[in-house]
Parts: structure tokens; sequence; C-alpha cells
């Protein structure tokens, strides 16, 4: 009995075993991973917002204030967004070159990786519209035809019926969306930006956005086509018509003038 009490194992050694085993085989590495990995993320944020700061400091503080409160130059950037600032800076409209009554689309000075991190760090000042991801505005099996009648019923009366742009008041205008991408797209109707209206997802949802997209990529494409001939500016029927009226029906005026006076001279002689 006393052998055999001395063989007994302690209580804990099967615990000793477990762990020797789970780390032999890498278990130890995926228990804990997780916690390891959200920590890593969090440095990595915080090293955006860090590399964010350093660039909004040089080339958006001196508008929109030393911590996006905003100035009389610029506004508030508090609460804005990931998305508003990679619109923005990622169609080259911020930084502006200077005020006016509408900020025009032009050569981007930042690379996506230092876009991100301003998006990081403005977005450390208030939570707001996210960038969207690669699968939110890809538009691949959408509804073309159902966002042709949410653009024709959101968007036409700015962006005209093909989403060529047009003239707004006091200075301002809606651009052309032709070349315009997915994601800028998207952004812009989340966000707003100047005199647009913005459709969050709870006034505008995903997929209707998407439906939007592939209405304006299929309009502006190189296989669409205009069975009427040419399309003056996609301004629509009723302006396409007027404008041949007017035009057609003078120039049928000018010719019957002209003939009728070139006729009279021609008894006269």
């Amino acid at each position: 009995m006393k052998k055999l009490s001395a063989r007994r194992r302690h209580p804990l050694a099967a615990v000793v075993v477990l762990l020797l085993a789970l780390a032999a085989t890498g278990g130890l590495y995926a228990a804990f991973a997780p916690a390891g990995k959200a920590q890593a993320d969090d440095t990595a944020q915080s090293l955006a917002i860090d590399e964010g700061k350093k660039l909004y400091s040089v080339g958006c503080a001196s508008c929109h204030g030393s911590g996006g409160q905003g100035t009389t130059d610029g506004p508030s950037l508090v609460g804005v967004g990931s998305a508003a600032v990679d619109f923005q800076v990622g169609t080259g409209r911020m930084p502006a070159q200077q005020p006016g009554a509408q900020v025009p689309k032009k050569k981007v000075i930042y690379n996506q990786a230092e876009i991100d991190q301003l998006a990081a760090y403005v977005s450390s000042l208030g939570a707001g519209p996210i960038t969207p991801t690669k699968s939110q505005v890809d538009p691949s099996g959408a509804d073309v035809a159902k966002g042709g009648d949410l653009f024709r019923t959101n968007c036409a009366q700015c962006h005209n019926f093909t989403g060529e742009g047009g003239a707004l008041t006091k200075g301002k205008y809606a651009p052309s969306l032709e070349g315009v991408s997915p994601k800028h797209i998207y952004e812009a109707m989340q966000t707003g930006p100047q005199s647009m209206p913005s459709f969050p997802d709870s006034t505008m949802p995903e997929q209707e956005k998407k439906d939007i997209i592939a209405y304006i990529k299929t309009v502006n494409g190189d296989e669409s086509e205009t069975p009427g001939g040419l399309s003056l500016g996609g301004l629509g029927p009723v302006s396409e018509g007027l404008f041949g009226w007017i035009f057609g029906l003078g120039g049928l005026v000018a010719i019957a003038v002209w003939v009728a006076a070139h006729t009279a001279k021609a008894k006269k002689s």
C-alpha cells in the first residue's frame, strides 16, 4: 500500500502536461493571440493618429484650427468622420488652394497611406461616417434600373440625368461624376460635401447607394449609347426637345427668309 501511494501523481500534474501539449502544438498562442492582436491593432491605430496629427498640423490646422475646432477660414472637423477626409483629400479638394464659392477637384498631393493617417486623426476628434470597404462600393450585381430611378429622384436636379454636372446658384456647381471612383461617389453620398445633401444609411441604405453607383458607371461607360443622337450634355428629354424645336424651327425660318429674298431679287432682275 505504501508503494502505491508513493507513485500517486500530484493533482496539478495533469494541468502541467496539458499546458506542455498546448505549447508544443501552438495551442497557447491560439489561446492568447486574440488579446495580443487587439493590442497590436490599438498600437497601430495610435501610431496612425500620431502621424496623422503631424500631417494635419502642417497642411490643415491653419484653416481648421489646431484641434479641428474650425476657424473663420474653415469649418469644424469634429464628427465629420474618416469618409469625409478620404473624399476631400483623396480627390484633391483639400488642402484648398484658395477660398471660394466652391473648392474644385485638383491633383492629389497625399498618398493613400497619408490620407488614412489624416483620416485616423480626424476620426479621433469625434465619431462620424466611416470610409467604406471595397465590398460596400462594389457595384457588381447591383440593380442598374433601380439605380437610375434613385438617381433621377435624388441627384439629377443638380448633376443632370447622366451625371455630367451643372451650374448652381452663387458661383456653386454640381461636378461631373464621369471618371469618379465608386468609393468617392459612396463617400459623397455619406457625407454631403459642400452644397450636396448627405444620404446616410438610415435615409439611403447601402444597397441603394450601390445601385446608384452602378447606374452612373453604366451611363458613363464606353459601351453606353445615345439612340437619339447627341446628348447635349445629358440635360434630359424636355430640355433637349426644346433645344431641337428652337434651333431646328429657327433654322427652317432663316432658310425660308433667305430663299424668299433671293427669289424676289431674281424676279426684279
